[in-house]
């Protein structure tokens, strides 16, 4: 549903988030509904982003038809992966 990309930064206190929405996903309405629904997977997750990590989100077309509870249980999985990455 979508690539992510995680770079753990020591001077950053607290995780950042960012996204990615290329134009071969569709015209600008398709592309931030995209990031509105990834905004959204991220603040429901958010208390399970570590600190100090910067994460980049690069979706897929597949994601426009995903349903939320789909994209949300890739995100927690990722969100877990790199929780095992710090300790």
């Amino acid at each position: 549903m979508f690539t992510a990309f995680a770079v753990r930064r020591q001077d950053v206190a607290a995780a950042r988030v960012g996204f990615t929405t290329p134009r071969a996903l569709g015209k600008a309405v398709i592309r931030n509904r995209v990031r509105r629904r990834l905004r959204e997977v991220v603040r429901l997750r958010q208390q399970d982003l570590t600190r100090g990590w910067d994460v980049v989100f690069n979706p897929r077309r597949v994601l426009l038809d995903a349903p939320l509870a789909g994209i949300e249980a890739e995100a927690a999985k990722f969100l877990a992966f790199l929780q095992k990455q710090v300790s």
